[in-house]
């Protein structure tokens, strides 16, 4: 993309009172934005109101300013590729162009592939059981195993999760995971995932629609999860509250035809509420990724060689482990079903620990991890 043509692209972005619909219809009629911005007045109005047409007329102040930081980034390229994808690009993805609100143009750190694979969103709550961790980096681990490229929003909790899943299973030659932010791709939000971000741009993509510059506004989250869902055959929800982001692009999903996945949890826990929500709406219940495999029509990947964890695991299965159950429970519950002595089984819990099959939550409570 030349200088010219990106100031045109930005220059539409921009303009107040401008938005996606109208652009696209002047786009329609007209061609590129440089053409658009050629027109006199009494057309644009056969597309736009009259203070849109007149707002047209004006360059945005802030144009220049953002030309000059989005040419600069894109020239600072050394760590991973930086890229513009606009509506007129060959390379914009299909899947989201055939939406009702495809964004003008997408800014992408990566190596945009020749054509976009086929992915599946992975999504769920920021403040997720141990369990529903370990239910997400399996998933993602396990469908970027089979070939599939995990989609996900980059956010604390389910997303960081399934983000660092497929990193673990994709083949060194596949795009691993796609990360769907609500900021500009000049900051990382949030900033723990630093480090993720980076280990992403390298064997993934980094995707916005949002300029360069811009913070992490709470309507801009909502607003990414339609891209989320249109990047993705399936949307499989880990853990969600009733009034969750991940319930939108689970709704998101829907509306665009695609397959909706939820994976069932304790009628106790909070973070399952949203899950059962779904499935009473007619979402697939999934224990497994095999199911999502199934159900889209996707042959598994040979198993990656290493350790098996569920052998392993089984192998350490005692009473202590079978007594817990997967819900969450107190020390004193846990001497009431054993009959082992508090110190003795405050012991085998802390070896549990270590092995990664119990975890330690706040409350005095402990619950089982099945990590496998």
């Amino acid at each position: 993309m030349e200088r010219e043509e990106l100031a045109a692209w930005l220059r539409l972005a921009l303009t107040p009172g401008v938005g996606n619909l109208v652009a696209r219809r002047l786009l329609a009629a007209f061609g590129l934005p440089a053409a658009v911005f050629g027109q006199p007045a009494a057309a644009l109005r056969q597309l736009a109101t009259d203070a849109q047409a007149q707002a047209l007329a004006a360059e945005p102040p802030e144009l220049a300013a953002l030309l000059d930081t989005t040419w600069a980034w894109l020239q600072d390229d050394a760590a991973a590729p930086r890229r513009i994808l606009t509506l007129a690009d060959a390379a914009y993805p299909g899947a989201l162009l055939r939406t009702e609100d495809p964004p003008l143009m997408l800014y992408v750190t990566g190596a945009v592939p020749a054509s976009w694979p086929r992915a599946v969103a992975v999504v769920g709550s920021r403040n997720p059981t141990p369990q529903g961790l370990a239910n997400a980096r399996r998933f993602g681990r396990s469908l970027a195993e089979a070939g599939l490229a995990v989609v996900s929003g980059l956010a604390l909790g389910i997303d960081g999760a399934a983000h660092e899943g497929a990193l673990e299973g994709a083949a060194p030659d596949r795009l691993a995971t796609i990360a769907v932010v609500g900021t500009g791709l000049d900051r990382v939000y949030p900033r723990q995932h630093l480090e993720l971000a980076h280990d992403i741009a390298r064997r993934g993509l980094l995707v916005s629609e949002y300029p360069l510059g811009t913070p992490p506004l709470p309507e801009n989250f909502p607003r990414r999860n339609r891209i989320i869902a249109a990047l993705s055959e399936g949307t499989v929800v880990v853990e969600a509250a009733l009034r969750s982001g991940s319930l939108i692009t689970a709704r998101l999903a829907a509306e665009q035809g695609k397959e909706v996945f939820a994976i069932p949890g304790s009628i106790h826990s909070p973070q399952a509420r949203g899950c059962h929500a779904l499935l009473k709406q007619g979402a697939k219940l999934v224990e497994t990724a095999q199911d999502v495999l199934e159900e889209l029509s996707v042959a598994p990947a040979a198993a990656a060689a290493g350790p098996d964890r569920a052998a392993a695991a089984a192998g350490r299965e005692d009473g202590v482990l079978a007594a817990l159950g997967f819900d969450p429970v107190s020390l004193d519950a846990l001497v009431a079903r054993t009959g082992i002595a508090p110190s003795v089984l405050q012991a085998r819990l802390l070896e549990h620990e270590l092995a990664g099959l119990v975890a330690r939550l706040p409350g005095g409570l402990f619950q089982r991890v099945d990590a496998a």
